[in-house]
């Protein structure tokens, strides 16, 4: 493992007092994670020395923004072990990620009758694109269910998988219970049935090592903003046979090979997909970013997490009160989703900010989730590699002084 304290040095904004003399105690890494300074500096550095637009110029600048940008490429890949790095899309976040295959791969293969299965735990990026899909084309979505202890029912899965099953997407670590899904597993049942299996791995890619080769699935999706790196990229990885098939997602400058005025071709992989200017200075930043990750191990980041959830749910299981969801501590990542018995979690996260802690109160983008638990919301405390247990106690702390100000 690493130290915990010199991870915490490279974090500029964990210096931060929200108030003085109340450090930030920042336990929202599953909404967003901090940035590390040598993503910021290798951000700022390419806006300072070498600003241009990438693949249409020869000068020395596009070159060299050229040069970065498919180098970013080319490390996201290998953080990923995908095949090839044109198999590597640039999006804007997992949200678009989802979108674009539902959009381009969907619309081409899905028809009425065919059925689209889900799981009840998905975060909103993987249930509204199908269902607008599903809509549109007279498709039906099925819901594998999740248990009382926020694992996937697998028992149910034969069942809902039949040859009218064109796809199954599903996510790799729930949002809110921290489940981690057993991928291969349910990439390979999706396969037996003739569908294709798409990864929602937001939650996961952070956190876990990821090998879509050993995976084996059709496509998988991540955000640039949840492992260290900035807002405003992501990535889509697919499969090449399926991504050659597929119609363009958006249509412009640099998706195209050549236009004329009765028609136009499409460029080569990845470029068919990334219409127009894209976010230079973003794909450098989660180029850095995976370089930090890389150098710290992913193992090593998993098993720091591991120690800090699991002291987090024995420390919260000692607070009266409090309801945790999801499985034990070995069967999750780094996240606690709970409710404190007659406080609502928008008051929670209020007191608790007073406290300089930053937690997230609500339904985290996955209100079927939570209509199924019959609960309004709960609260989520996520953490990272540079969670200490401190913080956990300070967090346990705050929701002492949240119970004597209700009086519960």
């Amino acid at each position: 493992m690493f130290d915990v304290m010199t991870v915490r040095a490279d974090f500029p904004i964990l210096e931060r007092e929200t108030r003085p003399g109340v450090p930030l105690v920042y336990l929202d890494s599953a909404a967003s994670s901090q940035k590390p300074y040598q993503v910021i500096e290798a951000m700022d550095d390419y806006y300072r020395r070498y600003h241009s637009n990438v693949h249409r110029g020869i000068h020395e600048l596009s070159e060299a923004a050229t040069f970065a940008y498919e180098g970013a490429r080319v490390r996201v890949a290998r953080f990923i072990n995908a095949p090839e790095s044109d198999q590597v899309i640039y999006v804007r976040n997992a949200t678009e990620g989802i979108n674009l295959v539902a959009y381009s791969w969907g619309r081409s293969n899905i028809g009425a009758g065919d059925e689209i299965l889900l799981t009840e735990m998905e975060h909103h990026a993987n249930l509204v694109p199908w269902q607008i899909l599903a809509e549109e084309k007279g498709a039906t979505i099925r819901y594998l269910p999740f248990n009382e202890n926020g694992t996937l029912d697998l028992a149910a899965l034969p069942a809902l998988l039949t040859e009218r099953t064109k796809v199954f997407s599903f996510t790799a670590m729930s949002n809110v219970f921290g489940t981690v899904t057993p991928l291969r597993t349910l990439i390979d049942a999706a396969h037996s049935a003739g569908a294709i299996a798409v990864v929602d791995a937001a939650q996961c890619v952070a956190h876990l090592p990821v090998d879509v080769q050993e995976l084996n699935c059709d496509f998988l999706v991540f955000s640039g903003h949840k492992m260290c790196g900035p807002t405003g990229i992501g990535i889509l990885y697919g499969r090449r046979s399926l991504l050659e098939a597929m119609p363009p997602f958006l249509g412009g400058g640099d998706m195209i090979r050549r236009v004329t005025l009765e028609g136009s071709s499409w460029n080569d992989l990845p470029w068919k997909f990334e219409a127009g200017t894209p976010s230079i200075a973003d794909a450098i930043g989660l180029g850095v970013a995976v370089d930090y990750l890389t150098g710290l191990g992913m193992e090593a980041v998993h098993e720091h997490e591991q120690f800090i959830v699991n002291y987090a749910l024995e420390a919260l299981s000692e607070v009266e009160g409090v309801r945790l969801l999801g499985p034990p501590a070995t069967q999750r990542g780094g996240v606690a989703a709970f409710t404190l018995s007659g406080i609502h979690p928008h008051d929670i996260a209020q007191i608790l900010d007073e406290e300089g802690i930053a937690i997230r109160a609500g339904h985290h983008c996955a209100m079927p989730l939570h209509q199924k638990l019959q609960i309004p919301a709960s609260a989520r405390a996520s953490f990272y590699m540079y969670t200490t247990i401190e913080e956990v106690d300070k967090l346990v702390e705050g929701l002492a002084r949240t119970k004597r100000i209700f009086r519960t």
